[in-house]
């Protein structure tokens, strides 16, 4: 097996992938249902190589995901069920995720909406992380929804079909916390990572408009909306966007102590900002404008 292993690092490093001896050993792990760490005492034992292990590693040299490959994406400490017609979560969205945790630890028993869900890998984590909290996901896509489905069950979340703009009216001024990891890619730009370009769904990559910032817009427009006075929004942008997203924010006289935080690579990932006492719910057709 090690010998094999090395020869689909060698392929997957010449067609470009990022970490080919970890996706290597990924591929090889799933196909005998084991941990990393076991396959590679398997490997030092000279077992044989798993059956269809050089058809996934021809695929992944294609720069099919490797979360496609082996249907699981992993967030945090939860597992989640993933493949075509879902946005992959995204190891930087896990500081927006502790953003809301840190929040509402706070809290009792808090009120939390994820818009624009997807896998639902944002709503998932809270609720895993935060006990009595009552959760709720909106997601548009059906084809997101057969895998943010399965996904929250398991944590109990209430998961809605629904667009981010207009969603659950009848929870207006009720909820603690929103967040929000809205498409935001401009609608010129194209994604660099093959695996991104050709896999992810153009609905959950791109946020309408040249600056790519309509679906944020709207975003912000519905938190202001189900967020009780004193509640609190974070908002996933790219980097670039981190000045245009708190200016946003502050123009619109209904947000206080706007603040941009950085992920782990130091890079700006989100905003997040306090609904101020006494604001009026914002005409959801202005976010559009």
């Amino acid at each position: 097996m090690e010998e094999a292993l090395r020869a689909a690092e060698r392929q997957l490093r010449a067609a470009g992938v990022p970490s080919p001896r970890v996706d290597a050993e990924l591929l090889a792990a799933h196909l005998l249902g084991v941990s990393r760490g076991r396959l590679r005492a398997l490997a030092l034992m000279g077992s044989a190589v798993p059956e269809g292990f050089q058809a996934l590693v021809d695929e992944r040299a294609r720069r099919v995901p490797l979360q496609h490959l082996t249907g699981v994406a992993y967030f945090r400490r939860i597992e989640l069920s993933v493949g075509p017609g879902v946005f992959i979560p995204r190891p930087e969205t896990e500081t927006v995720a502790q953003l809301v945790i840190d929040r509402a630890a706070g809290l009792a028993a808090p009120r939390i909406v994820d818009l624009g869900t997807g896998s639902g890998a944002i709503a998932a984590a809270v609720a895993d992380e935060v006990p009595g909290a009552e959760v709720y996901a909106v997601e548009l896509s059906d084809l997101a929804l057969a895998w943010a489905g399965p996904n929250l069950a398991r944590y109990g979340v209430q998961l809605v079909r629904g667009d981010l703009a207009t969603a659950l009216p009848e929870h207006d001024a009720t909820f603690d916390i929103v967040v929000s990891n809205p498409p935001y890619i401009p609608a010129e730009a194209v994604p660099h990572e093959p695996e991104v370009a050709a896999h992810d769904p153009r609905m959950a990559l791109y946020g309408g408009g040249a600056d790519g910032m309509e679906v944020p817009r709207a975003a912000a427009a519905s938190a202001a909306r189900l967020l009780r006075p004193g509640g609190y929004f974070v908002m996933e942008h790219a980097e670039v966007q981190a000045p245009w997203v708190a200016t946003l924010l502050e123009r619109t006289g209904a947000w206080t102590a706007v603040t941009t935080h950085q992920d782990l690579s130091g890079r700006d990932r989100a905003t997040s900002a306090v609904l101020t006492a006494g604001t009026p719910a914002p005409d959801p057709r202005e976010a559009h404008r």
